[in-house]
């Protein structure tokens, strides 16, 4: 069918091509008759005294006559190239459906021309039937059928097969569309028409089958799975539909010889394919293929080689004598275009400054299937960044920028560093990861040198929270404003405030969050580079909170009684060079005042008081995630932290022992007894003393195309120093729903475990240890650097436990659901998940079912 298709459009383009033909001898022709039928002599000279236009045309006669380029007075022969000349300037303009060059008459040597012609009709309407409206304006678009369009054969042909093949390669086989055009019959001179295009694009043709003809080697089975496109109709398959597209097609015939190749069978050849139509409205294909032999491996040997040895080569080729011989890995194995970071012969090459370089394997001899290579490397000078630059920064200050490049002038030359320095460009979120592209710039194999410039696309990296919604008893407001370019150093220059200071990639925060019942205010400021020469970082928090009680016989918040919390945190973060450098080592020192005024709950038995925390927290990280922070594509993050409280039971000489004993003693239910347990209680927690561990490891990997795998990982637990005083009522877990913390007054963590309501799988106050399982599968809709935006599958379980000696790791509440994530540089990360809990909640025999959850500023 698509061979009758193009023959069509062949026969169309000859018809075209021999009326012209025709047109134009007649024209030619034309100029022998005159219209008076006078004889001249061939080639005779003229003057032109006079040029007339006749016909239906718009344009003025000084215009046509102008652009002729014949002028009143000018010599000619007749016939001759002036004439021709002219004619092809006014079929060139494409303006026109008839063009005649009369001889109307002749005086001595003067002649008299006339030039007859008839104007292309103009679009008037235009209609498009068989598709939603939505999609017209595209198609307009892409055609360019827009009012006032000349209508000519091609374009009517061109907008035939455009709209047939658009619709062909979204499966639609049997797509047939029909230009017509009519004249419009007004009062108006030109010559206009409407035209219709009508598209039946029909259903969309399916493949019931796929068979292969002189297979003996490999299977059926195996030769349609290399077909990574065109499938046959298998209702177990969602991610392949059996749509026929043409050039999909083709792409996957030659898949199924480079399968035949990685199995040794190098001399494999489609010999023919059919593809026919069944009465179900279905396609079969039928693809005979010739086998050959199966060859092996002989010797390799490396030619040219002087920087590496042939053992290294060797080893890095990965293929020995008697291996099966495979085309496709050896290509591979020599350079892999798929991955820029992979380990081939020739990204050896080049991290070893080898730019220049050319590996080519060549086959020397194939003596009883048995093929002995010769590797052939012309290794070339070493190469040297001469000038190094960015373009495209407009608010980033340059300095930022160089300070992550790993390459440098008068440095050797070097992929990874390339690739490397694209990454950490990319993971500043200060541009368009998407964009961002190195740039080779005068390359010089004969000096051994070359430019590099990075680049770059600015994207905004300040963000704005403004929301509001209902919680805890009442509406919650909150106010956020991050500033994740900022620059402190220009705070008092008015002129830099665009709206604020950026260009130093300091980070810094402000949030407010409020209700009847609570206040939390906070501020953070990050420096990267502390002193601008080595990447430390350096970073301070402030955050103090105000909860008041609820106060049942008002129904609103009792302000006389009151939990506040006011702390600050101290950090430095360093970059590590050894095992890799994309390990990080922090530490952080900090300090939080629980005062409790008048605050009688379950969570304490004293009502007023207070605690400290005062903690040391040390983390080691890793993240080598590929370029967009956003959306990475490879690599893995995981951190292990440890945040651990002064041993202050080995130094205030308090007799826990006895506390605990005299604590077991009493009875809550007494007045006294329970005045006396508060006070045992603000002992023991006057200054809060534990140690928690925590582990996260998130790896991602690429599918297919830019379909990724999340794969992640998390455990926690908290401890204490002396088992008389007591694991601490702060800094515990908190497990299931949407992992936002709101307010969390004391310390907790809130980890997310979608499918069930916030911090529903944890006891009331928390748990002492848990762990975390998940999985998600993502794609992305757009990763524009206005909005980027991926939808997602996940599975994932984990649970929570009050202690060790009841942990199981294996005793999870398991879900699963989809969801939709949305990041924009102006507001951050927003999504929504539909998680489904397979299990119940703590104290419920049946499972919990769906549940739906907002994620703001956040991933998981």
């Amino acid at each position: 069918m698509e061979k009758q298709v193009n023959n069509s459009a062949n026969n169309t383009l000859l018809k075209t091509i021999s009326n012209t033909f025709i047109s134009a001898f007649f024209l030619l022709f034309s100029l022998v008759l005159t219209a008076q039928e006078s004889p001249f002599n061939s080639g005779q000279k003229f003057t032109i005294a006079e040029i007339i236009v006749t016909g239906d045309t718009n344009f003025s006669e000084a215009t046509i006559v102008t652009y002729s380029g014949l002028r009143k007075g000018e010599v000619i022969a007749i016939p001759g190239e002036r004439i021709s000349e002219a004619l092809k300037k006014l079929w060139g303009s494409n303006l026109f459906s008839n063009i005649d060059i009369y001889l109307t008459k002749t005086e001595g040597d003067q002649a008299y021309l006339e030039i007859s012609l008839q104007d292309l009709p103009e679009l008037n309407e235009l209609e498009i039937k068989g598709v939603k409206k939505g999609k017209k304006d595209a198609l307009i678009k892409d055609n360019k059928l827009n009012k006032g369009v000349k209508v000519t054969e091609n374009l009517i042909t061109t907008t035939k097969n455009y709209l047939t093949n658009k619709y062909r390669k979204e499966g639609f086989y049997n797509t047939k569309v029909t230009v017509t055009t009519s004249p419009v019959m007004d009062s108006i001179e030109k010559s206009r028409v409407n035209m219709v295009v009508n598209i039946e694009k029909n259903d969309k043709v399916k493949i019931k089958e796929i068979e292969f003809v002189g297979n003996e080697k490999l299977s059926d089975k195996k030769l349609r799975k290399a077909m990574k496109h065109t499938k046959q109709k298998n209702l177990l398959r969602f991610l392949k539909r059996s749509k026929y597209v043409q050039a999909n097609y083709k792409e996957d015939l030659v898949s199924v010889i480079d399968k035949y190749k990685e199995n040794g069978y190098r001399d494999a050849r489609v010999t023919s394919d059919s593809i026919s139509n069944n009465n179900d409205g279905t396609l079969s294909i039928a693809i005979r293929v010739e086998e050959g032999e199966k060859y092996t491996f002989g010797k390799i040997a490396f030619v040219g080689n002087t920087i590496f040895t042939d053992q290294q080569l060797s080893a890095m080729l990965g293929i020995r004598q008697g291996d099966t011989y495979n085309g496709v890995e050896l290509k591979k194995r020599i350079a892999d275009d798929s991955r820029p970071d992979a380990q081939d012969i020739t990204n050896l090459y080049q991290d070893a400054g080898y730019l220049f370089s050319t590996i080519n394997p060549v086959e020397v001899s194939a003596d009883g299937n048995v093929i002995d290579m010769e590797i052939r490397i012309s290794e070339g000078k070493p190469a040297y960044f001469n000038n190094v630059t960015v373009v495209g920064n407009d608010k980033t200050n340059d300095r930022v920028i160089y300070r992550e490049l790993r390459t440098r002038p008068g440095q050797l030359y070097s992929k990874t560093a390339v690739v490397r320095t694209v990454r950490e460009l990319g993971q500043l979120g200060f541009f368009d990861a998407q964009q961002l592209s190195p740039n080779f710039k005068n390359a010089n194999p004969n000096e051994g040198t070359l430019d590099m410039e990075y680049s770059v696309v600015e994207k905004g990296s300040s963000q704005i929270e403004l929301q509001g919604g209902y919680g805890g008893g009442g509406f919650i407001g909150t106010l956020g404003l991050s500033f994740n370019n900022f620059a402190i150093k220009d705070i008092f220059k008015g002129e830099a405030y665009k709206p604020v200071p950026t260009g130093d990639g300091q980070s810094l925060a402000l949030r407010l969050q409020a209700s009847r019942f609570y206040q939390t205010y906070s501020f953070s400021f990050t420096e990267p580079w502390m002193g601008g020469q080595r990447p430390i970082q350096f970073s301070t928090s402030l955050s103090h909170t105000m909860q008041f009680l609820y106060n049942p016989r008002t129904r609103d918040a009792d302000k006389s009684k009151s939990f506040n919390i006011t702390g600050i945190t101290v950090g430095l973060a360093k970059r590590l060079t050894q095992p890799d450098d994309y390990f990080t080592l922090s530490q952080a020192v900090s300090f939080q005042h629980y005062d409790l005024q008048n605050y009688n709950t379950g969570l304490f038995t004293f009502g007023n008081g207070y605690s400290n925390n005062l903690a040391y927290t040390v983390g080691l990280s890793r993240n080598n995630t590929h370029t967009d922070p956003i959306y990475p594509t490879g690599g893995s993050s995981f951190s292990v932290t440890a945040k651990v409280s002064p041993p202050f039971s080995l130094l205030n000489n308090v007799d826990y022992t006895a506390l605990k004993d005299e604590r077991a003693a009493l009875n809550p239910s007494d007045p006294d007894d329970y005045a006396r347990m508060g006070e045992i209680d603000q002992e023991r927690y006057k200054w809060l003393e534990f140690y928690k561990i925590k582990f996260k490891g998130d790896w991602y990997t690429k599918v297919y195309d830019k379909l990724v795998i999340k794969s992640g990982l998390e455990l926690g637990f908290l401890g204490a120093y002396n088992n008389d005083r007591g694991v601490i009522p702060f800094e515990r877990f908190f497990v299931g729903g949407d992992g936002l913390g709101n307010y969390s007054l004391d310390g907790r963590e809130s980890i997310a475990l979608r499918g069930y309501p916030n911090q529903s799988l944890s006891s009331q106050d928390g748990g002492t240890i848990y762990n975390k399982f998940s999985l998600e599968l993502r794609y992305p809709i757009t990763l524009g650097a206005q909005a980027k935006i991926f939808a997602l599958g996940f599975i994932e379980g984990g649970n929570s436990f009050d202690n060790f000696k009841d942990y199981n790791p294996f005793n999870l509440k398991r879900s699963a659901g989809v969801g939709l994530r949305i990041f924009m540089p102006a507001f951050g990360l927003l999504g929504i998940d539909f998680g489904h809990g397979f299990d119940p909640l703590p104290g419920l025999s049946e499972k919990n079912g769906w549940e739906t959850h907002f994620i703001i500023g956040q991933q998981f």
